[in-house]
């Protein structure tokens, strides 16, 4: 059954069949320029921002890549890029396309907005229309994108030509920047201004962690008592100076004692209210390899309650299930031999939504009677599902207005303040709660509308000096854009190599370059991953595993993903779950103890 014709699309396809609007010279004016940047997808997705896109070697219709992306019910797999253009100038849009219901258009003309599409495309096809700009129009937006459901499309040789503009040259360096509030986490700068300037990137070690509108900035995620060195380059649309001199100072020393931890340690769930097809593992039968432990799970009695209760595995579902005593003696073990036994909070069943005060305090209260119950050394909060989603004006992480978000992190801060410095805080947030943000955290534009999109980052950013692990879940995700804003898929070393990147980066978030998440310490990192291919689709080999170590931690071993950095200090490795582990013989608890000893 062929599908209707897209209204927009029977619109723009009978204004250019209109007597009177010429057909459109394949040549540009000799003074015109090709403005589109990377139009032939030859240096990946560099300059494009796509969803659900990458580039493949066939088919092309010139050099050797060419784009494709492939849409899906809520998705139309856009892919676009904004260009600097001349006010009241005339332009031209061209581009090759092939699959069905493909479209080449370009909005924020100051004018009309216009696209070209076909219907279907076996072969390259080239779809071409034109644009005036508007009298005050600085920057348009072009894109290609295909319509729902239709299945893969390709792209090549996109173009748009008409007048260019003189970007000018980089503005002059900035002096040296000056040091101002230094903590053990963070550290203030300032420099004066740069004429021509319109922004500035700050650089630590050598690395850009953040980009800032005005004269100063404050760089966070800091380890105490560690010297760092800064420089900062002016930037504008011409591209960006020579860095600064170099200013070099040192945190201070802090206040609290850091929770005690393996210098790599090996992160681990065990299934103590539940069994499944991995069979129950009892808390005295965990290796030592384990250093943390976390309990799976305490769920609330009802979504919004706030109070959270912890039932261990009933004897019907889990035969060999130890006494209470047995549990609590085991769990003192442990401790004794230095590992961290914790509660987590939520997983794929108990969503939890604190949205009043009331809810708040009852999970503090709840919460804690399960701590002191089994004695255990603090909490990890797992929270899936639509446990925390944004509101549609919160838009600074920084800031967060929405009631779960801001109830949840005052309730970890009074669990923090109550049990003091010894308290052990880790998360396990899914990737689009976290990476997923880079794209589009605040705008509802990931997943139909979907307002989950990197909803843990205030959370995390409110936390992060109480924060002992952050080991995001790279698995059951679907592609996330890294930094080098392509898109990454699981399945291989290079998806862990990509998401752990951006949290020892940083980076801008929704791509507001003045609205940067800052880097986490790598002592605060560890890389979450399915124990077997039982556990979770994003199960990796051994081999794998060892890749990702290699690159983070040493810049060796790495593949097409480049990081901007190397973290010796990386924590370590988190796994779903210890009992699959065993299930599997092992394995992860092997590679880990093979590589780190």
């Amino acid at each position: 059954m062929d599908r209707p014709r897209p209204f927009v699309a029977v619109v723009t396809a009978a204004v250019l069949a209109v007597p009177g609007v010429t057909a459109l010279s394949s040549a540009a004016r000799a003074a015109d320029a090709d403005l589109a940047r990377n139009g032939g997808f030859e240096s990946g997705l560099d300059g494009w921002t796509c969803a659900s896109g990458t580039t493949v070697n066939s088919p092309v219709r010139s050099g050797s890549s060419a784009l494709q992306a492939t849409p899906a019910g809520s998705d139309n797999a856009r892919c676009a890029q904004t260009v600097t253009v001349k006010p009241d100038s005339q332009y031209t849009l061209s581009g090759y396309v092939r699959g069905a219901y493909v479209y080449l258009g370009a909005t924020g003309t100051g004018t009309t907005d216009v696209s070209a599409w076909t219907q279907s495309a076996p072969d390259w096809q080239q779809l071409t229309t034109t644009f005036r700009t508007g009298a005050s129009t600085t920057k348009v937006t072009i894109y290609t994108h295909g319509w729902y459901g239709t299945g893969a499309y390709q792209a090549d040789d996109i173009s748009l030509t008409g007048p260019g503009v003189d970007a000018g040259q980089p503005p002059a360096a900035p002096n040296e920047p000056q040091v101002g509030a230094v903590t053990s986490t963070s550290v203030a700068l300032s420099w004066s201004a740069v004429a021509g300037a319109s922004g500035y990137a700050v650089y630590r070690d050598g690395v850009k962690v953040r980009t800032a509108s005005g004269t100063s900035a404050t760089v966070t995620g800091l380890s105490p008592s560690t010297a760092y060195s800064f420089q900062v380059a002016a930037v504008n649309d011409a591209g960006e100076s020579a860095k600064s001199a170099t200013v070099t100072t040192t945190t201070t020393a802090g206040t609290g004692t850091p929770v005690e931890l393996p210098a790599h340690a090996l992160v681990g769930y065990l299934h103590a209210s539940f069994a499944n097809g991995s069979g129950y593992t009892r808390m005295a039968d965990v290796p030592d390899s384990w250093d943390v432990i976390d309990l799976a799970f305490g769920e609330p009695t009802s979504v919004t309650s706030g109070d959270i209760r912890f039932n261990r595995c009933p004897v019907a579902e889990c035969p060999n299930v130890e006494s209470d005593a047995d549990f609590k003696a085991a769990i003192k073990a442990k401790q004794a031999a230095g590992k961290k036994v914790l509660i987590s909070i939520g997983g794929q069943n108990g969503q939890v939504q604190l949205t009043t005060t009331a809810a708040r305090d009852a999970f503090v209260s709840s919460v804690s009677k399960i701590i002191d119950e089994y004695g255990l050394d603090g909490l990890d909060i797992d929270f899936e599902g639509h446990s925390l989603s944004l509101n549609a004006n919160d838009t600074d992480f920084k800031n967060p207005t929405t009631p779960v978000i801001v109830n949840l992190i005052s309730a970890v801060k009074t669990l923090k303040a109550k049990y003091g410095d010894d308290f052990v805080l880790t998360m396990a947030p899914e990737t689009f709660f976290v990476q997923l943000g880079y794209q589009y955290y605040g705008t509802g534009q990931w997943g139909g509308q979907d307002p989950r999109a990197g909803a843990y980052l205030p959370v995390i950013h409110a936390l992060r000096d109480d924060l002992t692990l952050l080991h995001v879940q790279d698995y059951n995700s679907g592609p996330i854009m890294g930094l080098d804003n392509q898109y990454h898929s699981m399945g291989g070393a290079d998806f862990h190599i990509a998401m752990t990147d951006m949290l020892l980066t940083g980076f801008p978030v929704a791509g507001n370059a003045s609205n940067v998440f800052p880097p986490l310490r790598p002592d605060q990192v560890a890389i979450g991953m399915p124990a077997s291919t039982n556990a979770g689709n994003g199960y990796v080999p051994p081999a794998e595993v060892t890749k990702t170590l290699d690159c983070l931690t040493k810049k060796t071993n790495c593949g097409s993903y480049a990081t901007h950095g190397t973290w010796p200090a990386l924590r370590g490795l988190m796994t779903w779950s210890i009992n699959w582990d065993r299930y599997s013989n092992w394995e992860f608890q092997r590679t880990f103890d093979g590589y780190f000893g």
